[in-house]
């Protein structure tokens, strides 16, 4: 709870491992991030670096709290700023945790591991195994991508594309957020 009024929200991150802090996404998303912060959300992520590192940063930045669900196989860096930390034996009860405990979604810029991350999130929110909740695909990498899927692919359901919020802002992003 906050101030013991509501009860906190999580919000799983998807993103690359690869963006350095000195790429202009990573600070994009670190300053997003303490603002979801500041909205009172929590935040899951899945390892330490790259995107993840930037949104447990601004997380943390906003007196927020950042749960990192990693893998066994890695070594935890000394330097990280999750504030909580969960071993995952495989990538497949990772994925299930970093799904199943939020009750909204970010997809930052990233490649084929936050694109496989995206998809299965997506399909089962689409086929209804999750309870409806946003499922937000952040930053202008994924808007071709979509466009394209959307053009071409068969979706396991045809109201698929219904379940996407595509935001270009930080004031989209949290506009949605407050609304859960």
């Amino acid at each position: 709870m906050i101030d013991g009024m509501r009860p906190i929200k999580t919000i799983t991150a998807f993103g690359s491992s690869r963006i350095a802090p000195e790429d202009a996404r990573f600070q994009d998303v670190e300053v997003l991030s303490e603002k979801i912060a500041k909205l009172g959300w929590s935040g899951l992520v899945g390892g330490h670096q790259g995107m993840m590192a930037a949104f447990s940063h601004g997380m943390v930045k906003g007196g927020g709290k950042v749960t990192g669900i990693t893998l066994e196989v890695f070594p935890t860096p000394p330097n990280h700023t999750l504030t909580e930390e969960k071993r995952a034996s495989d990538f497949f009860e990772r994925m299930q945790m970093l799904i199943e405990q939020a009750q909204a979604y970010i997809v930052l810029p990233g490649g084929l591991g936050t694109l496989a991350e995206f998809a299965m999130t997506w399909d089962l929110l689409a086929i209804r195994v999750l309870e409806q909740r946003p499922l937000i695909v952040y930053g202008a990498c994924w808007k071709p991508l979509i466009e394209t899927m959307q053009a071409q692919l068969v979706m396991s359901v045809d109201h698929s594309f219904d379940n996407l919020i595509y935001c270009e802002t930080h004031d989209a992003v949290l506009a949605m957020l407050a609304r859960v």
